[in-house]
């Protein structure tokens, strides 16, 4: 397998495809489990910024959201092993990508329970927001790489609409760039954020930029599985990577899974009359750990994806 610039395998082909079927095929063999362990505390978020701010239908942007996941968990309350089990049984490999998608309208019919969020993604793949689109996971999309340019007037209008920012494994692929549009996007009303961030990957100047934007970040207690390595190969990559930055990799990455921090950032006003405590992590699940003090060609095309 290919390992991309950051050190990890390239698994570029599975969020380009017209359906999330090699997604999940490929992301199950590697027990990806990140979107459901950060499903609670985005859960815990929205009831917190409703709580504050008395927005009963919060707006959520997911950035790198591929096929509309952490929407299809929060509002069908679904986990990723029913994710796993809809997209990989024998009967959904043998069926066109319209019965999928017809398959998915009636699961968001059935299964939606919560009306009171909108969600928008925004990710650089085409055929994994039309999907997402397609089938109802997302009420709107921005299709934009926002390392690589700034965003057009109509999906700044669209970022802007966000009252919370979420990603789930995203930050490395995209930066300070990417969070200081967003945040730019808006004007005095700035969103809420939480964004999982892989132990590899520094957030310091993503923060220190949201900083200049007005927020303060904090870095939540706990650390969070992602998936397993993919190679020996790619593991030993990111040993050398986390060994640079001073991160002790022992009972954790080197053990041979890759482990994320949890990072919420509010606006000045709102951290500093902030109360609510974070959703605490299962004791008994093995992929969360508590620990003390530890803390993708683009068009520019906005919501609706085809218009």
């Amino acid at each position: 397998m290919r390992l991309d610039a950051t050190g990890k395998v390239s698994l570029d082909q599975i969020y380009t495809r017209p359906d999330p079927r090699p997604y999940f095929r490929t992301l199950r063999d590697l027990g990806y489990c990140i979107p459901q362990l950060a499903k609670q505390h985005f859960a815990e978020l929205v009831r917190e910024y409703r709580e504050s701010t008395g927005v009963r239908v919060p707006t959520i942007l997911d950035i790198g959201c591929s096929y509309g996941i952490n929407a299809a968990l929060l509002q069908c309350d679904l986990t990723i092993d029913d994710l796993y089990e809809h997209y990989c049984d024998q009967g959904a490999d043998e069926r066109d990508r319209d019965w999928l998608l017809a398959r998915d309208r009636e699961l968001v019919r059935s299964r939606g329970t919560d009306a009171g969020m909108r969600f928008v993604g925004l990710d650089s793949s085409g055929p994994a927001l039309s999907y997402a689109l397609s089938a109802g996971f997302l009420d709107g999309a921005v299709h934009a790489d926002l390392e690589t340019r700034d965003p057009t007037p109509g999906q700044r209008a669209e970022i802007a609409r966000a009252d919370l920012v979420i990603s789930t494994g995203c930050v490395g692929y995209v930066g300070e760039r990417t969070l200081s549009a967003v945040a730019g996007a808006h004007g005095v009303r700035k969103p809420w954020m939480a964004h999982f961030v892989l132990r590899m990957f520094p957030f310091d100047p993503i923060a220190d930029r949201l900083a200049e934007a007005g927020y303060e970040t904090e870095s939540l207690p706990g650390l969070y599985r992602q998936r397993r390595f993919a190679s020996p190969e790619e593991q030993s990559q990111v040993l050398d990577t986390l060994s640079r930055a001073g991160v002790d990799p022992r009972g954790l990455e080197a053990e041979g899974w890759f482990y994320a921090r949890l990072f919420v950032s509010r606006p000045r006003v709102a951290a500093a009359s902030a109360v609510a405590e974070p959703a605490s992590p299962a004791n008994n699940d093995p992929s969360t750990i508590e620990v003390e003090d530890e803390i993708e060609q683009q068009p520019s095309v906005v919501a609706p994806y085809l218009r």
